[in-house]
């Protein structure tokens, strides 16, 4: 009742043809968002914050992928 509730991330679907998924890198601060960029215009689509590598491997499970790009 007085428990803390646990939410699962509502992330947008990953159209393949379209978009890829990539970390968006801070040289400076080593912030790391993951995130979908459209292959057209370029336009990044922040997804999630990338803290630890268990949100990226959460990351990558979720969108069944090997590996995934950094961008700098």
């Amino acid at each position: 009742m007085f428990g803390r509730k646990t939410r699962k991330p509502e992330m947008p679907p990953l159209d393949r043809e379209n978009q890829r998924a990539i970390l968006r890198c801070s040289i400076c601060t080593g912030e790391q968002v993951a995130g979908l960029k459209d292959i057209r215009t370029g336009k990044f689509q922040d997804v999630m914050l990338i803290k630890s590598r268990d949100d990226l491997n959460f990351f990558m499970e979720y969108y069944g992928l090997d590996s995934v790009p950094r961008e700098y």
